[in-house]
Formats: structure tokens, sequence, C-alpha cells
């Protein structure tokens, strides 16, 4: 399966256009498999980040012992 990916906006008459640099490389009438990614609310990003922030805070210069471990 090929993935093209690029923004776009859903039109005043809902439909979702293609760029015609990515339209070009579909056939029309081809079957696609669509996939929208939406931002988040900035509420939702607010709590992110701050749960990003407390997480970060936990780490001290000590842990920086495990970065260097091997996986596996």
């Amino acid at each position: 399966m090929k993935t093209l990916e690029f923004d776009a906006r859903i039109g005043p008459d809902s439909t979702l256009k293609a760029p015609g640099a990515f339209a070009a490389q579909i056939e029309a009438g081809q079957p696609v498999h669509v996939v929208l990614l939406i931002p988040e609310s900035g509420e939702d990003q607010d709590w992110s980040r701050l749960t990003a922030e407390q997480f970060l805070k936990g780490y001290i210069d000590s842990d920086a012992i495990h970065d260097d471990l091997p996986s596996g």
C-alpha cells in the first residue's frame, strides 16, 4: 500500500480534495483508504504538555546511566 500525506480541509460541500500533485498519483474511481488526523483541542494539548512536564520533573541526571545500555 502506498502512502500519500498532505494537509487538507473539508470543503463547504463536505468534500475532501487531494492537492494536484497527489491527485495525479491516484486514478479516478480508484478505492482509497482514508485516515484523518484532527488536531486536538487546546485543552487536550495542555493536558499532554502538563503530563510530559510532570513526568520529566522526576528525571534526574543520574538516570542518564540507563540511556547508554544496549537494548535487547
